[in-house]
């Protein structure tokens, strides 16, 4: 085997943390989950996700799990998973970001579906903040990207841990005034937080797209939805923000399941804050 100069090595690290870098562009993560991608291909789940994570990024397998405390226990190596974001955003601030698309797991038995991860930067490098999946029983339509880029770069020099609270308690009271109107005025409540291109992920279906698709999904088997906040996190540029939490759903068909759901908010033109992706994946109860 030819050996590299030390030179040629040292090119190829830094062009591989260029490819991870993060920018504060939709650019650079999706670059990043590119990586991610041939990562796992080349080394599996286990140490790719560990490498992608930082120390508090939550996994769903179902339920929210320390991503780098469950991969240090699997031993199965899973590298025939394939995904491929067709929907991501950056904050403007830079330090929040989603990515959202189909996955395929291959083999034996091919599994298929959605997925939504939230990225943050680390050191300047890309690192999931939280990752889930959604199931679906066939392979995905083929949807058109949409890759939206900050209109421009906006990020507080100085912001103390009270304006950091203040922000998120900000989401929290949203996430509160969403749920109590789902308790009064029932699914039509999302009504009024959802952006006009919001997106729904839900366990055997195709990504949802459109305010009023979504709404007719819910209309048409949902009869209650109760929300529980666990978790919320807000960028410093004041325009996008997530939340997770247990969502209780109550069908017309007179069942009841649980389900873990992921949230993420932007900010509209008058200051307040919509949905534009709701992700529910189930719970282990």
């Amino acid at each position: 085997m030819k050996q590299l100069s030390s030179t040629a090595v040292a090119l190829l690290i830094t062009l591989g943390a260029f490819a991870q870098k993060s920018d504060g562009t939709t650019k650079s993560l999706i670059n990043a989950e590119k990586e991610f991608a041939k990562s796992i291909a080349k080394n599996g789940e286990k140490d790719s996700y560990i490498e992608y994570s930082s120390a508090n990024t939550l996994v769903f397998r179902p339920n929210p799990v320390n991503a780098k405390t469950f991969y240090a226990s699997q031993t199965k190596e899973e590298t025939d998973l394939t995904w491929e974001p067709n929907l991501a955003k950056v904050s403007r601030s830079g330090d929040l970001g989603f990515t959202t698309g189909p996955y395929e797991i291959g083999g034996t038995e091919k599994k298929y579906g959605q997925y939504l991860s939230i990225w943050k930067p680390e050191n300047g490098r890309w690192k999931l903040a939280m990752d889930l999946g959604t199931t679906s029983n066939k392979p995905l339509a083929k949807t058109t990207p949409k890759f939206v880029e900050p209109k421009d770069h906006v990020a507080p020099k100085f912001l103390n841990e009270k304006e950091i609270k203040a922000g998120r308690d900000i989401i929290l009271t949203t996430e509160k005034t969403l749920n109590t109107m789902l308790k009064t005025h029932g699914i039509a409540a999302f009504g009024g937080f959802l952006t006009n291109d919001a997106r729904l992920l839900f366990p055997g279906n195709e990504a949802i797209d459109g305010k009023g698709k979504i709404l007719s999904f819910f209309n048409g088997m949902v009869s209650k939805v109760n929300l529980k906040t666990t978790g919320v996190d807000k960028a410093i540029g004041s325009d996008l923000a997530y939340t997770y939490g247990i969502a209780t759903i109550d069908y017309k068909a007179d069942l009841r399941e649980s389900f873990n759901y992921v949230f993420v908010y932007e900010k509209a033109a008058d200051a307040s804050w919509n949905l534009i992706v709701q992700a529910f994946v189930p719970a282990d109860r």
